[in-house]
């Protein structure tokens, strides 16, 4: 079954978070050390994969046009107001942290990288699941600590994440009479490059040093797909 692999990512991440949820009530000076940890650590995974790229001006011109896209279309308050709006229907309590800032945080977290990817292709091309099992686990592992200190938001990004993986791989079982491989790989790439710097930015804005508007950059990782093209016909 195509969505195997998603449906068991999806799964642990729940897991995770209900596990994250008992451990809310520690004192705040722990919660704050913790948020400056998983900071850093998010830092450093958006380098690598920012690191990545082969083609530095289609990172930056995905980021371009992304950033020209989200802002006219406002998705960083939509998405926060979608994160409240789902919250709202499952809880009546407010946190330290919005839930629509745990869902987003976790959502950009869990969803970009070459795992989600790379994951869900080998899912729907091949039906070999391991990929998205072990990314399952290091997601479930994340979601308890994000859960620690963003609440309950977190638990909910397995909707985008679910939604996202699971379209990749319907669609991966009849990609490869559309894209070449040698496409599909070098799209992977710059698209992971692209999302390592969202992460990045996810690290800045959860250490405070900044305030990003991550969510009206989020189309660059769509746009990053068209520029690729454009550039292999040129």
């Amino acid at each position: 079954m195509a969505l195997y692999g998603t449906i068991i990512n999806g799964v642990l991440i729940i897991i995770g978070s209900l596990f994250g949820l008992l451990f809310t009530k520690i004192p705040e000076r722990y919660k704050e050390t913790v948020m400056q940890g998983i900071g850093l650590a998010v830092m450093i995974i958006g380098v690598q994969m920012a690191l990545s790229t082969e083609l530095i001006i289609i990172v930056l011109l995905s980021l371009l046009t992304g950033a020209i896209l989200g802002e006219l279309l406002n998705l960083e308050v939509r998405l926060n107001s979608l994160g409240t709006w789902i919250g709202s229907k499952f809880t009546t309590k407010s946190s330290d942290f919005s839930v629509s800032q745990g869902f987003v945080t976790a959502s950009l977290i869990f969803v970009i990288g070459a795992m989600s990817v790379i994951g869900a292709l080998d899912s729907g091309i091949r039906g070999d699941h391991e990929v998205l099992i072990t990314k399952g686990i290091l997601d479930g592992f994340v979601a308890l600590v994000l859960t620690t200190t963003l609440g309950f938001g977190v638990i909910l990004s397995v909707i985008p994440v679910v939604l996202y993986q699971g379209s990749i791989a319907l669609l991966a079982t009849q990609i490869e009479q559309i894209l070449p491989e040698s496409f599909l790989n070098g799209m992977i790439t710059e698209l992971t490059a692209v999302g390592g710097v969202l992460i990045l930015a996810i690290g800045f804005n959860l250490l405070k040093i900044t305030s990003i508007r991550i969510g009206n950059l989020l189309p660059a990782i769509i746009t990053v797909g068209f520029i690729y093209y454009i550039y292999q016909l040129f």
